[in-house]
Formats: C-alpha cells, structure tokens, sequence
C-alpha cells in the first residue's frame, strides 16, 4: 500500500527557480529507484513562497530505505541547497478548512 506524502519547501534567497526545478524533475529518479508510484505529485506555492509537492511513496519500506539509498542522499544533498523544510501545520494555509494554493 502506498503513502502519500505532504512536503514543505522553503526557498533559500535566490533560489526559488532552482527549487521549482528540481522539484518537478525529482520523482523521476526515484521511480526508477522503485521508491515513488506512478501517480502524478501535486505541487503549488503559498501565498509566502512555501512550494507544497504531495506525492506517493510506494510503502513505508521504500521510505525507510530511502535514507540508505545513495541516489535519494545526493537528491536530498540538492534540496537541501536550495531550501530549508517546514512542517505543514507552521503554514497560514494550514490553519484555515480549505486551502487555497497557486498552483506550480
């Protein structure tokens, strides 16, 4: 059974396009790890800039064996370069019923 995953992304200064890209190229990689399924993510920004992707891992093994996994280390390597992470609940959006997002 998979897991959807919610994952917050705070652009580091000047960053922002870097971290819009590699967060619509990232899931092809870990597809082919067999880590990801083959549902489309979902990805917006909110109202402060937060980029919002929600995907699916394929179980909570693959998510466990990811942070073993050299190919998702170096991609993470790369996020981290680019953005910090925020927790869903610390965003304003989250704290209304019903979001509203940009979407990316």
């Amino acid at each position: 059974m998979g897991s959807i995953s919610v994952a917050c992304y705070r652009p580091r200064a000047g960053c922002e396009e870097a971290l819009v890209e590699l967060v619509r190229n990232h899931l092809p990689p870990l597809r082919s790890e067999g880590l990801v399924t083959d549902r489309p993510s979902i990805v917006m920004r909110t109202a402060g800039g937060i980029i919002v992707e929600v995907f699916e891992w394929v179980s909570q093994e693959a998510i466990a064996g990811a942070h073993h996994n050299p190919v998702v280390l170096e991609l993470w390597k790369r996020f981290e370069a680019v953005c910090s992470y925020e927790t869903p609940s610390s965003l304003p959006e989250f704290q209304k019923v019903f979001q509203h997002f940009e979407p990316i």
